[in-house]
């Protein structure tokens, strides 16, 4: 307790609600525009080079920077920063918080439905590519050979006929190979589209508890240095989720509904604090609020650390064709990945 009194103490100086409330309208415009360029930067890109002959290899690239971002996050930032709303004196000090890591059991419960919604959506896509994909190769099995033709005592013409014949086999199989690499590249497209849904539900749930946390803060101290450092978190993190939708290669209008949705998150997480607060009259130290920090941030860094090791870094370095093919995007793949990791470390100094 002796603890708390002393944290009261230093905090009491910087509670300023009205300069508090100025910086939050602030924060709100400066973090819409950031979060705007950082997820629109890495879309607008590969709409531009698309087709190009790097377009690819760019786009991998991308996504590498993009999963050490999200580990980066997941890890670095929103892990510690739940378990320490949930390690506050305020919290601590009581049953049953005092008696179990619930940080951790969070996390592990947030892991484990993303797992479940992966297989669920991974079921589902298997079911759609298999009951369109018996449709198309129904015919495949079948005799190409048609007709039959007649002996006739004249070898050549018997050999043109053989010819003709084995070359419409060739043909068959190789309509029937282009068929299943058609098939596979849209399953493949398929689960990258659904791992960019889930993601963006991880990072949006992630944005509205660092925005509710913010709104409800009447702390100008703690909120200055944030204002900058989550203008620089939403470029990077921006930049993670858009390079996951650049890549899944969704319909221009369901693109923009994504960086939208991106965009505005943390705002209008900002707005509800305020007026949770206005409301209830809690802030941002009040044990309820810090623990449903703690619990919603750790189910988010569940999800994040199973997207960024799953579905980002394991599909992409163990399952990607083209960069098991090339040795030098592999090294290049894993310095991006350093890179993004790195970049969204560093900012944990300041937020």
């Amino acid at each position: 307790m002796t603890l708390c009194a002393v944290d009261s103490a230093r905090s009491l100086a910087c509670r300023d609600g009205d300069a508090a409330a100025t910086l939050k309208l602030i924060s709100m415009f400066v973090i819409f525009l950031t979060s705007v360029i950082g997820i629109s930067a890495p879309v607008m890109l590969a709409r531009l080079f698309h087709g190009k002959p790097l377009y690819d290899k760019a786009i991998l690239i991308i996504k590498c920077f993009a999963a050490g971002v999200i580990l980066s996050t997941s890890l670095v930032h929103v892990l510690p920063d739940a378990y320490n709303a949930l390690a506050d004196c305020h919290v601590s000090s009581h049953h049953p918080w005092k008696d179990f890591p619930f940080s951790g059991l969070i996390t592990l419960i947030g892991v484990l439905t993303a797992l479940l919604v992966d297989l669920t959506a991974t079921s589902h896509v298997d079911g759609y590519s298999h009951g369109h994909g018996s449709g198309s190769h129904g015919d495949g099995n079948k005799e190409v050979v048609t007709g039959g033709y007649t002996r006739i005592g004249d070898d050549v013409e018997l050999d043109l006929k053989k010819s003709a014949v084995e070359i419409e086999v060739v043909e068959a199989e190789e309509e029937r190979r282009r068929l299943k690499e058609e098939e596979e590249e849209e399953m493949v497209k398929l689960k990258q589209k659904m791992v960019s849904q889930v993601l963006e539900i991880g990072i949006i749930f992630h944005s509205v508890i660092i925005g509710v946390t913010m709104g409800m803060s009447q702390n100008q101290c703690t909120i200055k240095p944030l204002v900058a450092a989550l203008a620089f978190h939403q470029i990077f993190e921006g930049m993670g989720l858009g390079g996951c939708i650049a890549q899944a290669g969704f319909k221009f209008g369901t693109t923009a509904y994504m960086c939208i949705m991106f965009s505005i998150t943390t705002p209008m997480g900002i707005a509800l604090g305020m007026i949770l607060f206005s409301i209830t009259g809690y802030d941002d130290s009040n044990p309820n609020a810090l623990i449903m920090e703690g619990l919603l941030g750790s189910l988010s860094s569940g999800i994040l650390i199973y997207m960024g090791l799953v579905d980002l870094i394991a599909l992409d370095f163990f399952h990607n064709k083209l960069m098991s093919s090339e040795t030098w995007l592999k090294k290049i793949s894993f310095l991006a990945l350093v890179l993004g990791s790195t970049s969204m470390s560093i900012l944990a100094l300041w937020a």
